[in-house]
């Protein structure tokens, strides 16, 4: 068997201030822009691995949500608590440097966790955490 992971979905809830993060502050590339408004599904992928991208969706978009289920997940999303993502670097302290000077939202410096790895957090516009371990 021969499978790769191709694309992950995280919310979006300001298409404009997701791609500025993604774009500007990660130096992502983005593949895709589809849609209008706040209804856009956007592409977004380091421009050296063309075959693995995010893709960031508005997460109410789904005409099989209820409008409770559009609450609960604004709820989250505004709390934090509803995706993320795990990246990884070779160099955490130089990534955490250009990401902070971006006014990106510390959650966590880089630091070694007791499960072996060491690593950094920040939340995304849309309150995504985006964990970034250092490659060993």
């Amino acid at each position: 068997m021969d499978i790769t992971i191709h694309t992950t979905v995280l919310p979006h809830d300001d298409p404009e201030a997701s791609v500025a993060f993604y774009r500007d502050t990660l130096g992502f590339e983005v593949r895709t822009d589809v849609g209008q408004g706040k209804m856009r599904w956007i592409t977004v992928g380091p421009a050296d691995q063309p075959g693995t991208s995010i893709l960031l969706a508005p997460p109410a978009a789904d005409p099989g949500i209820t409008d409770d289920e559009r609450r609960t997940i604004a709820e989250m999303m505004a709390k934090g608590t509803y995706g993320w993502i795990l990246l990884a670097t070779k160099d955490l302290d130089g990534t955490f440097e250009q990401l902070q000077s971006g006014d990106a939202e510390v959650v966590q410096e880089p630091t070694e966790q007791p499960y072996g790895v060491r690593d950094c957090a920040f939340r995304d516009p849309a309150g995504n955490l985006v964990r970034i371990q250092e490659l060993r």
